[in-house]
C-alpha cells in the first residue's frame, strides 16, 4: 500500500481506530462475541455428532437392534456405519459455497439445521442398518455444511482485532461437544443396566439429544442473529450493511470505526468485482454460464500455476496430515481402542473416552487464546513430535501386553494414559492450526476457492480414515498405532520441509514465500485505487468530505449529498 502524505500507511491509520485484541478485545466486542459464541452451536453440533456414533456402537442395546448385520459385518461394513456421515459432509461442505451466497449465511444455516434434523429423526427410528447408514449420510450433509458456515458467518461478523478469536470458537466448539458427548453416553449406559438387559434409551437419549442444540440454533438464527454484512453487500443492500455493522458494534452509522469498517467491505467487493473483470472480461455479461466458467478457470489456475499449485499442496496435505495422525480413529472408536487395552467392561472404555474429550478441550483453549505468539510451524511440529511419540509408546505398549491384558492391568492404563497425552498434543496443534494454515496461503483473489479445496481435502480424508479404522483395529491395533506413528512423523517432515512459516506474513511477502512475485501485488494495486475512489483513503486521513460520497443515501444529509457530488466532479 502506497503511504499516504503524511508518511503514515494506510494500514497505519486503520490501527489507531482497531479496538484491543486477544481477551479483552473479545470482552470489548461482547454483542459481537456473544453473537458468534451462540453460532458456534453449529460446530457444538458437528463436534457431538462425531463422538456420540462411537459411545453407541460399544452399546449392547444398540448392537442387538442392527444384529445380525453387525456381528456378522466385516471391518469395512462396520466402518461404514461411521464414515458415511464424512462422505455426505462433503458433499454439504460442497453444496454450501453455492448455498451461502444464494440465501446468505443466515438462512443456510437454518437449512442445515433442517437437513440435520431429518437425518437424526431417521436415526433415532432405527430398525435396521440402513436405517443408520441413511441417517448418517443425510445428517453428515448438515454437518459438513455447519463446518463451513459457522467460520465464516463468525469471520463476517467480527472487527479484524478479535476475528482470529471468533473463528477459532469453531474448534474449540468441536472439542466441547466430543466431550459432551463422550459424558453423555458413559451415563446413558446405565439405563436398564450394561448387559444383555440394557434399554433402547440408553443409545436413543444421546442420539435425540443433538435435536436439541440444532433447533435452538434454527431458531436463533431466524429469531435473533443478524445478517452477515459482507451477504447484504454483495446483495447491493449498503445501508441494511452499514446499519448492521453499528449493531455489531454497539454504536451508530456516525462512528468512523463503523465507516471505516463499512468501506473497508465495500472496498473488498468492488476488488473482487474488478479483478474478475481483469481476468476474464468474456465473462462479463452476468449469465449463469459466465459464472461457471469464471469458476472453473480460477479452479483450474490452482494446478496449472506453479505457485498456485504449491499453495494448493500445502492446502491438500495439511489436511491429509491432520485426519490421518489418528485423531478421528481414536475420537470415532475410542471404546473399542480402550477395550483392546484391557479395559473390563464396556463401562471403563467409555470412562476412559470421557477423560479423553476433557484434556482435548482444555488443550484447545490456549490454542484460540495465543495460537498468534508462535509460529505456525513451530507449533505443527512440537504437536505433530509429541504426537508420534504417543503413538510409538502405545504401540510398544500393546506389542508386549496384548496377550496377557489380564495379569497387566497397569500397562493398559499407561496406554491409557498417553493416549490422553496424544489427545493434548492434537488439541493446541493441528486440530486449530491447520486450519489456520489452509486459511492464510493462498491470495485474496483466490482464498475462498483454495480454503473450498482444503476442505473438500479434510472430509474427503475424514472418510477414507473413518471406513478403514474398524477393520485396521481388528487387524491388529498394534500395527494400527505403528502406522499412525509413521504417518505423523512424516507429516511433521512435510511441515518442516515443504511449508514456510506464515505468522505475521503479509500477502507481499506470502507471494515471495511460495516462489512467484505478483499476485500479491497486483492485488494491492487494485485495492489501492479501490480505496481512492470510494472514499476509504480520504476517510482515514481526516478528509470528511471527501468520505461521504461512498456512504449509502440513506445516511447521508441534503447538504452531504451536495458536497459528495461537488467533491466527484472536483476529483
Amino acid at each position: 500500500m502506497a503511504p499516504t502524505g503524511d508518511g503514515m500507511g494506510l494500514s497505519a491509520k486503520r490501527q489507531q481506530y482497531a479496538g484491543p485484541p486477544g481477551l479483552k478485545g473479545i470482552i470489548y466486542n461482547g454483542k459481537t462475541s456473544a453473537i458468534a459464541t451462540f453460532a458456534a452451536l453449529g460446530g457444538f453440533v458437528y463436534g457431538y455428532n462425531q463422538g456420540m456414533f462411537g459411545q453407541i456402537l460399544t452399546m449392547n442395546s444398540f448392537i442387538a437392534r442392527i444384529n445380525p448385520y453387525y456381528e456378522g459385518a466385516t471391518g469395512i461394513q462396520q466402518g461404514l456405519l461411521t464414515s458415511v456421515l464424512e462422505l455426505g459432509a462433503w458433499i454439504g461442505a460442497l453444496m454450501n459455497g453455492v448455498l451461502a451466497d444464494w440465501l446468505g449465511r443466515r438462512l443456510t444455516v437454518v437449512v442445515a439445521c433442517v437437513i440435520f434434523t431429518v437425518g437424526v429423526i431417521v436415526q433415532a427410528c432405527t430398525v435396521n442398518k440402513d436405517y443408520v447408514i441413511a441417517g448418517r449420510f443425510v445428517t453428515g450433509i448438515g454437518v459438513g455444511a455447519f463446518s463451513m458456515l459457522v467460520p465464516l458467518y463468525n469471520a463476517e461478523l467480527a472487527p479484524p482485532e478479535v476475528r482470529g478469536a471468533l473463528v477459532a470458537l469453531q474448534q474449540l466448539a468441536i472439542t466441547f461437544g466430543i466431550m459432551v458427548s463422550y459424558w453423555i453416553g458413559y451415563g446413558t449406559n446405565y439405563i436398564g443396566g450394561t448387559g444383555d438387559s440394557q434399554s433402547d434409551a440408553a443409545w436413543l437419549i444421546p442420539i435425540c439429544i443433538q435435536l436439541l442444540p440444532s433447533t435452538v440454533l434454527a431458531a436463533g438464527m431466524v429469531l435473533f442473529m443478524p445478517q452477515s454484512p459482507r451477504h447484504l453487500m454483495n446483495k447491493g443492500r449498503e445501508q441494511e450493511c452499514l446499519d448492521t455493522i453499528a449493531r455489531l458494534r454497539s454504536t451508530t452509522t456516525d462512528d468512523i470505526r463503523v465507516r471505516i469498517e463499512f468501506l473497508e467491505i465495500k472496498a473488498l467487493r468492488e476488488f473482487e468485482r474488478m479483478r474478475l473483470a481483469e481476468a476474464f472480461p468474456q465473462y462479463q455479461d452476468g449469465s449463469f454460464k459466465s459464472a461457471i466458467m469464471m469458476g472453473l478457470n480460477d479452479y483450474a489456475s490452482l494446478i496449472t500455476n506453479k505457485s498456485l499449485f504449491k499453495r494448493t499442496v500445502v492446502a491438500v496435505f495439511t489436511m491429509v496430515f491432520q485426519q490421518w495422525n489418528g485423531v478421528n480413529a481414536i475420537l470415532y472408536y475410542a471404546p473399542f481402542i480402550f477395550k483392546g487395552f484391557g479395559l473390563v467392561g464396556n463401562t471403563q472404555s467409555l470412562l476412559a473416552t470421557g477423560v479423553t474429550g476433557i484434556v482435548m478441550f482444555l488443550a484447545t483453549i490456549p490454542a484460540v487464546l495465543y495460537v498468534d505468539r508462535f509460529g505456525r510451524k513451530t507449533i505443527l511440529i512440537t504437536g505433530g513430535l509429541g504426537m508420534a511419540m504417543c503413538h510409538f509408546i502405545v504401540a510398544g505398549i500393546t506389542g508386549a501386553f496384548q496377550d496377557s491384558w489380564g495379569s497387566h492391568t497397569a500397562a493398559g492404563w499407561v496406554a491409557v494414559v498417553f493416549v490422553w497425552f496424544y489427545a493434548i498434543n492434537f488439541g493446541y496443534s493441528w486440530g486449530p492450526v491447520a486450519w489456520i494454515i489452509v486459511s492464510e496461503v493462498f491470495p485474496l483473489g483466490m482464498r475462498a476457492k483454495g480454503v473450498s479445496i482444503g476442505g473438500s481435502s479434510n472430509w474427503l480424508n475424514n472418510f477414507a480414515v473413518a471406513i478403514s479404522t474398524s477393520p485396521f483395529i481388528k487387524a491388529s491395533q498394534f500395527g494400527a498405532f505403528i502406522f499412525f506413528g509413521c504417518v505423523t512423523t512424516v507429516g511433521v517432515a512435510f511441515i518442516y520441509f515443504y511449508v514456510p512459516e506464515t505468522k505475521g506474513r503479509t500477502l507481499e511477502e506470502m507471494d515471495e514465500l511460495f516462489g512467484e512475485v505478483g499476485f500479491a501485488q497486483a492485488d494491492a494495486a487494485r485495492k489501492e485505487k479501490i480505496e481512492r475512489d470510494i472514499g476509504l483513503y480520504a476517510l482515514l486521513n481526516g478528509e470528511e468530505h471527501g468520505a461521504e460520497k461512498a456512504m449509502p443515501d440513506g445516511d447521508k444529509s441534503d447538504s452531504d449529498k451536495d458536497v459528495g457530488e461537488q467533491y466527484e466532479k472536483t476529483g
